[in-house]
């Protein structure tokens, strides 16, 4: 297959996507210094930190004739060699797998493919697609077009991120300062509270306690007296009782026993219970009239002996 040819006028050349050094030997120095000059406003250009990107490079080089044709000959070159090694591949034929294993078989062709392939890119070196020197200048002011807009995307992505890095740095920024607020307030608060600290003394915290103590026990007297009075006039010993009248009397040389009065009976039972708290049990004796000692033991103010019902005990409300 043959490549039709225009004719020679002059057209711009067709891109081209791989170059070598546009600093060859060959080429004038026209060109160099045309090269030069649009590389180094490129750089300039390229360069400058500016929020709005460069402008796009126009490309106004055009390849002459002898240029054109000497592309067309080197891609009819190209394909010609494309159609010898087609026409090889053709020539070997189709290879018949043993039935056996046929996945095996293909598996070992393509890492043979593979190998081959691998030591030919090894053994290739890179090949400059042209000596023409518009052609080269041409290539590299598109490499550079290239080169300009990465740039220009680096920059604008390098912009975005230093807008977002500010703006967080803003808002830390605020809650550093609020933070700031909040110890400068803590620590005016701690400097007042230090001020209104009194010094500590153990003679005044010993006259402190004496007092709380003096108060509780007044107040422990002010409960027994109110407590004693209440028993007495409503929980009286028998003989002083107002329906004592309507029951016959007993004699006062058959009584034996002088009975205590419920009052003397819970005082008895309290001071067990604080004095001997490991034995806490009170023996009931005949002094103890027992109409009031079941009525301790109903309303739970006192409990029985769980071996000795003749040993009763005050209910521990304290613990």
């Amino acid at each position: 297959m043959k490549l039709r040819r225009s004719s020679p006028a002059l057209t711009p050349c067709p891109p081209a996507r791989k170059w070598s050094s546009p600093w060859s030997p060959s080429l004038s120095s026209q060109d160099v210094s045309q090269g030069s000059d649009e590389a180094e406003k490129l750089a300039k250009r390229m360069s400058s930190y500016q929020h709005d990107l460069a402008p796009a490079i126009t490309s106004n080089i055009v390849c002459s004739a002898d240029a054109r044709e000497e592309l067309l000959d080197e891609c009819e070159e190209i394909w010609r060699q494309m159609e010898e090694c087609q026409s090889k591949l053709t020539l070997l034929g189709t290879e018949i797998l043993p039935e056996s294993d046929a996945q095996l078989s293909l598996l070992m062709m393509r890492v043979k493919a593979l190998t081959a392939e691998y030591n030919q890119w090894q053994k290739r070196s890179p090949e400059i697609i042209s000596t023409n020197p518009d052609v080269l200048v041409t290539l590299g002011k598109e490499e550079l077009q290239k080169v300009d807009h990465d740039l220009e995307m680096v920059l604008s992505t390098v912009q975005s991120k230093t807008r977002k890095l500010k703006e967080d740095m803003k808002r830390e920024q605020q809650w550093l300062d609020e933070q700031q607020q909040l110890v400068d307030a803590l620590d005016v608060t701690h400097e007042e509270m230090k001020n209104q600290v009194v010094q500590f003394s153990e003679k005044r915290a010993f006259q402190e306690l004496k007092s709380k103590m003096m108060k509780i026990r007044a107040y422990k007297e002010e409960l027994l007296s109110a407590l004693g009075e209440f028993l007495e006039e409503h929980f009286p010993l028998p003989e002083e009782d107002e329906n004592a009248k309507k029951k016959k009397k007993i004699p006062v040389e058959e009584r034996t026993v002088q009975l205590v009065t419920l009052h003397e009976i819970l005082e008895r039972l309290i001071n067990k219970l604080m004095n001997t708290p490991h034995e806490p049990y009170l023996t009931i004796s005949d002094s103890f009239w027992p109409p009031y000692v079941e009525l301790l033991l109903r309303y739970g103010i006192a409990l029985r002996h769980p071996e000795d019902p003749n040993r009763i005990r005050l209910e521990a409300f304290h613990q």
